[in-house]
Parts: structure tokens; sequence; C-alpha cells
């Protein structure tokens, strides 16, 4: 119904790269990282890194149905970690750029990023501002045809690893929305420093950092769009991060389903294949039903999309019931595995680890029903 010749074409094509350069491999970068440049250089050449970017820079210029195929097969990775890496990449840290950035930022750091040939991070949270993004300290301070830099983020995904940080900052102390710029800011300037990476729970294939700027100064052409509307083209892009995480939850979700009922078919209990109980049946039936439901919502949001429609509300509802059912889905799984699912060599316990962030990044689920009870007058 949704997807022609070219869009399964585009299927097969991520499957066998995910097959082959990446699930043999996971169990491997759950120790020791992911190698973003070796990856993303054999993404670059395979175009999958700008499925809807211009083609003047590179992308495919495909349409956003293309872009949801690329998404849903991504899910189909042995580890959170690894996609979490990639969306940063191609949804999280570049989306701006493209755009509203300069023929500068664009041929500098927008093209070899499609090429992968670079490795980017968004730099948004800090110590004391993570769902509270206008409360941000990091401030860019305007030096003729410079900006220099002072401050810190935490939490940066690729942020070990990343050429280039999307750095939000703020350009003025004045109070409101218009007082920040997006700034690109290579990595390889005195004054940037990772000053460690993050152990978390789960996501281990990805690395996190801390990231401090100690007047860091960059070229003022590094500005995205305007100053004072960082805060304003942030919050536009953080809209294809939400939407990123949609496709993947559904597929990961109905993945993990299947992963259990093969295993609850064999596990004997009382003389019976735990299959069997009835209770336990329902429960996966119910949780097929959500993720239906939210396959359905992502593909309501592809089509306004398509038609060029604000889907910010559609977004933040996905979003919510993703980071919510990911987490069930997992939790309650791991539990029919019982013993089993409590032991790492397990995958169920892997995914289960990794459901917990997406209830937490880009945008908490409190913040999620704030905007939508904005969009809803309450």
């Amino acid at each position: 119904m949704y997807f022609n010749e070219e869009h399964n074409a585009l299927r097969d094509m991520v499957k066998k790269f995910v097959d082959k350069e990446i699930n043999p491999k996971v169990d491997e970068w759950e120790e020791e990282t992911v190698p973003l440049h070796e990856l993303f250089k054999k993404m670059g050449d395979l175009g999958l890194l700008g499925i809807t970017y211009d083609q003047k820079y590179g992308g495919q210029g495909l349409d956003y149905w293309f872009d949801l195929v690329f998404l849903e097969e991504l899910g189909h990775i042995n580890a959170g970690g690894v996609p979490m890496a990639i969306g940063v990449h191609t949804h999280m840290a570049t989306p701006a750029i493209h755009e509203y950035g300069s023929e500068y930022l664009k041929e500098t750091y927008l093209k070899p990023s499609i090429a992968g040939d670079i490795v980017s991070a968004i730099g948004v949270t800090e110590p004391d501002a993570g769902s509270d993004v206008a409360g941000l300290k990091t401030k860019a301070v305007r030096d003729g045809d410079s900006y220099v830099i002072n401050g810190s983020k935490l939490f940066i995904t690729n942020g070990c690893q990343a050429d280039y940080v999307t750095l939000l900052a703020r350009t003025d102390d004045k109070p409101g929305f218009h007082s920040f710029g997006l700034f690109v800011v290579p990595t390889n300037l005195p004054g940037f420093v990772v000053s460690k990476k993050l152990d978390k729970l789960g996501m281990r294939s990805s690395d996190t950092a801390e990231l401090f700027f100690d007047d860091l100064r960059i070229p003022a052409e590094n500005l995205i769009g305007e100053e004072g509307e960082g805060f304003i083209i942030q919050m536009k892009q953080f809209q294809h991060e939400r939407f990123y995480a949609l496709p993947g939850t559904y597929i990961k979700a109905r993945d993990t389903i299947n992963m259990t009922i093969n295993y609850i078919r064999q596990r004997m209990v009382f003389g019976k294949p735990l299959i069997k109980n009835q209770v336990l049946r329902h429960r996966l039936v119910d949780w097929i039903t959500e993720i239906e439901c939210l396959k359905h919502l992502t593909h309501h949001i592809v089509r306004m999309k398509t038609e060029g429609l604000d889907a910010t509300r559609e977004i933040s509802m996905g979003k919510l019931i993703a980071g919510q059912l990911s987490f069930k889905v997992s939790n309650g799984c791991l539990q029919m595995f019982g013993g089993m699912g409590y032991m790492n060599e397990s995958l169920i316990s892997r995914y289960f680890r990794d459901s917990r962030l997406l209830s937490i990044g880009g945008g908490a689920d409190e913040i999620m029903r704030e905007v939508i009870a904005r969009f809803e007058g309450i």
C-alpha cells in the first residue's frame, strides 16, 4: 500500500547491510564501542546517510517513505546503541544544516557527513539543562569575525568520535527564546575537550561523552541560520530526532515478541510449553495490538510530512507511546524468559537495558505530555 519496488529495493539493501556489516559485530561493539568512521564510510558509500537530503550535497533526494524504510530496517539491529549513533548523524545533528545552513556549511560539513567521511554529534544537554533547554548556560560571544564558546555539554552521543558538534549556545543573557545560536563546532580546535566517556546502563555500543569548551574560537560563518534563532531551529530539529525513534521502536518491539514466542514455545513448565498459558498469550497479543497502533500513527506522520504539514503534535504522541511501549514489551518479555532473561548473555537483557532510554532521551515523557497539552489547549 505504501511501498513500491524502489522502496523494497532499498529495504533489501539495508537489510543485507545490517545482516552482514552490523549484527555479526554487535557483541564486540557492546564491549568496545562501534567504530563510527569505519561504519559511516561504508554507509555513505551506499548512499544511506542522506536519504532525503538534496542530491547537490550527495543526498538521495528521496521521499519520506524511503526514510521510513531505512529506519525500520535499522530497527532489526541487535543493539540500540548502533542505530542511535547512526540516528544522531542522520536525524539529529545534520537536519538543521540541511534546512538552515549556508552554502559554506553545507559544502564543508553536510556534504562530507552524507559521504560518511566525518562523524557528527548534537550538543544541547548540559549538567543543569536537560529537558529545560532554555536553561542552558554554554555561551557563544561574538568577537569580530568569530564566536568564542565557553561551557559544557553532557550525555553527548558520538561525542568521543565526532569531528564536529552541532551546538546550541546562549548568545544573549536576555530571557526568552531568541537569545540562542546554533553552531557547527569542529572538535579539532584548541579549547575543545572530551572530559570522559560516560558509563551507561544501556546503549553500550555507542559512546556518550561529557564535553568542555574553553575559550574555543570558531568562525562566525559557522552559525546556522541567524543569531538569536538557534532555539527555534533546534526545536524544529528535535522533530526529526523524535520521529527517528518511532519506526525502530515498533520493529524492535515486534522482534522482541517474536524471539520471546519462540522461547516460550520450547520452555516447559509443569509439563507443558509456557506458550499454553493463556495469560501470557493475551499479554503478547495486547502488545502486538499496541505495536500496530504505533506503526499506523507513524505512517500517518509520514503522510503529514509528505504534505508539508506540522506533525509536532503527532510526533510527540508517537514519542510518548514509543518510550512506554518499548520498556513495557522488553520488561514483560524478559519476565517470560525468567532467570535466563536476567543473564547478560541473553539478548533480551540487552533489549531491556537499551529500552529504558527512550522515555528520557530526546525529550522525556513528561515533556512530551506538556507539548501535547499545549496543542490540546489544556
